[in-house]
C-alpha cells in the first residue's frame, strides 16, 4: 500500500503554487522591500511565509467546524470558492496583481504579502476543500502535508532569492508565468463550479451519484 498518493499531492501543490502564483509576487516584492537590506528582505519573506501558513493552517484545521456552526454545506463552499478563484484568475490575466501592493505605515510582511497575497481567501479555500477530501484516507493527509511543505518553500525560496527569479525571468517572463497561473485557475475554478452543480443535482435527485 502507497504509503503517499503521489497524485493528490501533484494535485494539491499545483492548485495551490496556481493561487498563490509565488513568480507573480516576485515584482510585488521587490517593490515593497525595495528599501530594505539583503538580511531584512529575507526576514520579510519569511515572515510573509509564516503568516500565509498559519492562516492557511487554521482555516484547514477549524474551517469544517465553522462551516458546521454556520450551516454551510460543502457543495455550497465548492461552488462560491470557485466563484472566488475565478475572480481571483480574472485578476491574474487582467494583470491586477498588484494591487495590494500600496501599504502605508503597515509592515508589508503582514499585509499585503501575508495576507491577502499569499494566505489569500482563495488558497483558504482550497486548502479546506483538499482537507475535506483527503480526512480519514492516510495516503493523502500525508501527501496533502508534503505538499504544504513544498508550498511553503516554494513561496520563501521564490521570495528570497526574487532578485534571482526577476533576473532569470524577466519582467516578460514574469508577466507570461502570471497569464499561464490565470488560465490554469480559471480552469480549476470552472471545474470546481461545475462539481458543485453536479452535488447539487445529486442531492436533488436530479442526476445519479
Amino acid at each position: 500500500m502507497n504509503m503517499v498518493d503521489l497524485s493528490f499531492l501533484t494535485g494539491v501543490f499545483v492548485t495551490l503554487f496556481v493561487i498563490i502564483d509565488p513568480p507573480g509576487i516576485v515584482p510585488i516584492f521587490l517593490s515593497l522591500t525595495s528599501t530594505m537590506t539583503a538580511k531584512q528582505r529575507s526576514r520579510a519573506a519569511m515572515v510573509a511565509v509564516g503568516v500565509a501558513v498559519l492562516i492557511i493552517g487554521v482555516f484547514a484545521l477549524f474551517g469544517r467546524f465553522i462551516l458546521d456552526y454556520m450551516h454551510i454545506s460543502l457543495p455550497a463552499l465548492q461552488f462560491s470558492g470557485g466563484l472566488l478563484l475565478l475572480i481571483v484568475a480574472l485578476q491574474l490575466l487582467a494583470g491586477m496583481e498588484g494591487e495590494m501592493a500600496s501599504s502605508d505605515g503597515v509592515n508589508v510582511a503582514l499585509v499585503p504579502l501575508g495576507t491577502p497575497l499569499l494566505g489569500g481567501p482563495g488558497a483558504i479555500v482550497a486548502m479546506m476543500l483538499f482537507v475535506e477530501e483527503a480526512s480519514g484516507e492516510g495516503p493523502k493527509i500525508i501527501a496533502l502535508v508534503i505538499a504544504m511543505i513544498l508550498m511553503t518553500a516554494a513561496m520563501y525560496l521564490t521570495m528570497r532569492f526574487s532578485d534571482l527569479v526577476a533576473r532569470v525571468l524577466g519582467q516578460g517572463g514574469v508577466t507570461l508565468v502570471t497569464r499561464i497561473s490565470g488560465v490554469l485557475l480559471a480552469a480549476i475554478s470552472t471545474q470546481m463550479i461545475f462539481d458543485a452543480v453536479r452535488s447539487f443535482l445529486v442531492d436533488w435527485g436530479l442526476v445519479a451519484g
